[in-house]
């Protein structure tokens, strides 16, 4: 697959999962859709959205309740597309959403790998291709973000890096969709440091795309550790998404 390949799948995807078509997202102008429900969404996506916002950098592309449209398009027609994720701005959209008893719940930016830049990293210690059968004992606060134990029947391909017979890195990827698989990574405390996120991440992203399938990687923005990962492993910025929830979901997961 070519670099223009890779993003044509991920806003085909987004398209899904937002309920508009794919060229909605290479617009100069504003979109906004009623969300509904699609089978063929991402798996971890609790569809009909309140509102999710998604940017691929040509506009906004809104999915949203019906009762929200005005409020939300109000928002996205005032502000620079990439200010309506930002604060002081956010803040306005943050107001306006009290009414409707939501808050904004998730924000985060999506990586696509770049096959120009994409490579096999050397890594010191042996590695090791895993399969879903490999999983079964590693559901542990340890490897946490390669592997979701609330969807083990999504995890389908990893890459463990090994100190002799101890596991001590271990990238996965969950089939999430069809055409997608995103890539999660952990790396023991004291193995840090040396390569090993990096070299385990494009290993399993080469394999991913070996099964025709495309990888993608998620990250909060604050996030630099994962971001610089990200980067080092040959992944580059591709889409921005913004999720509001009901009060009761957000304050629920802030434990208040």
């Amino acid at each position: 697959m070519t670099n223009e390949d890779i993003l044509q799948v991920a806003m085909r995807q987004s398209a899904v999962d937002l309920g508009c078509n794919l060229e909605d997202f290479l617009s100069s102008r504003n979109k906004i859709v009623i969300s509904k429900q699609n089978s063929a969404a991402r798996k971890y996506l609790e569809l009909p959205f309140a509102c999710d916002l998604v940017s691929y950098g040509n506009n906004i592309v809104a999915s949203v309740r019906e009762d929200i449209k005005k409020t939300v398009k109000d928002y996205i027609e005032r502000y620079q597309i990439e200010h309506c994720f930002e604060t002081p701005n956010l803040n306005v959209f943050s107001d306006a959403l009290i009414q409707y008893d939501l808050k904004i719940c998730f924000m985060a930016e999506y990586f696509l790998p770049d096959v120009n830049i994409l490579k096999k990293q050397v890594c010191k210690y042996a590695t090791r291709i895993l399969s879903r059968e490999d999983f079964t004992d590693l559901y542990t606060r340890e490897w946490s973000n390669a592997l979701c134990a609330k969807r083990k029947e999504y995890d389908v391909l990893g890459v463990g890096a090994y100190d002799n017979d101890t596991l001590i890195g271990l990238a996965a990827c969950s089939a999430d969709c069809e055409d997608m698989w995103q890539i999660g990574i952990d790396v023991l405390p004291e193995y840090r440091r040396k390569g090993i996120a990096a070299a385990l991440t494009s290993e399993l992203a080469l394999e991913i795309l070996k099964r025709g399938k495309v990888p993608f990687y998620c990250v909060a923005w604050s996030n630099i550790k994962s971001v610089r990962n990200a980067i080092k492993s040959g992944f580059r910025p591709a889409w921005v998404e913004m999720t509001a929830k009901n009060s009761k979901f957000v304050d629920e997961m802030n434990k208040l």
